[in-house]
């Protein structure tokens, strides 16, 4: 029974260390953070004759952590997130799926670890016409669950203001949406 829960104890004491633990063999083994943030940063693949294309866009949170989402063809709005300690970005997640062209660029802004976002796809887009699906969205606490409002027929919001306790989020166009941490998107 000492024998157990001495390995028992050791277990849970290295599980909760944020050292890497030691395997039989003497390797190290892998720390859960540097197998979530093992990938490099992905761009757009859409093309863009400017220094720097609107189809991404990257924003510093005040922990060190950075957050990047970029549209890809065929797939939508794609998302990454950086930690200052793996010194690495998360793989690719996309976090609107949807076949029709990116609208004008993507927008983020933050406050306290709050990160809100605003995109646009239509499907003829690049010749003018204005978007059909108007995201607002929003990603909280480790990012990896974002909320995702579409907006069908509208021409975009033109801002996101997110409160300065980055609870609260309103995006807004001649008409609000309003995002909460304890509601989600209103009436949704």
């Amino acid at each position: 029974m000492l024998v157990t829960v001495t390995v028992t104890l050791a277990a849970a004491c290295a599980h909760q260390s944020s050292a890497p633990v030691k395997e039989p063999s003497g390797n190290a083994s892998v720390s859960p953070e540097s197998t979530v943030y093992a990938s490099k940063l992905q761009k757009s693949d859409l093309p863009w004759n400017g220094s720097s294309s609107p189809y991404n866009a990257e924003v510093k949170l005040g922990d060190g952590r950075r957050v990047a989402l970029h549209y890809r063809r065929g797939e939508g709005l794609v998302e990454q997130h950086y930690s200052p300690r793996a010194r690495a970005w998360t793989a690719p997640t996309v976090i609107y799926r949807t076949g029709t062209d990116a609208c004008q660029g993507i927008h983020l802004r933050t406050r306290n670890g709050t990160v809100a976002a605003i995109a646009d796809f239509g499907p003829y887009c690049y010749d003018g016409e204005p978007p059909t699906e108007s995201l607002a969205a929003v990603g909280v606490g480790d990012l990896t669950d974002w909320s995702v409002n579409v907006t069908k027929d509208f021409d975009g919001w033109e801002r996101a203001t997110v409160s300065e306790d980055g609870q609260r989020v309103v995006f807004g166009r001649n008409t609000t949406l309003n995002w909460s941490v304890a509601d989600g998107f209103e009436g949704r």
